[in-house]
């Protein structure tokens, strides 16, 4: 019979799997921020709707914007390379 009170939850697949999740999220956020802040100096203020855009990129889009804001000039510059994604 298994005894359970010697399992160290941190040895469970199920933890293992749950902290890598939680990781992972942390990295998409992080960078979400990071481009944000960026965008942001580069741009101006981004309206509501920008901001959550930007969350809800994959991370190769969120790759790509990252390369693209460095050309970018202005607002208008983001707003083309956001509705080049549709």
């Amino acid at each position: 019979m298994l005894d359970i009170t010697q399992v160290r939850v941190q040895d469970t697949q199920f933890y293992k799997d749950v902290f890598q999740k939680g990781q992972e999220q942390g990295q998409e956020q992080g960078e979400s921020d990071l481009l944000l802040r960026q965008l942001t100096r580069r741009c101006g203020e981004l309206s509501e709707e920008q901001r959550q855009r930007v969350r809800d990129l994959s991370a190769p889009q969120r790759e790509a914007l990252a390369e693209a804001l460095l050309e970018f000039r202005g607002m208008e510059d983001f707003q083309a390379w956001l509705a080049g994604l549709a």
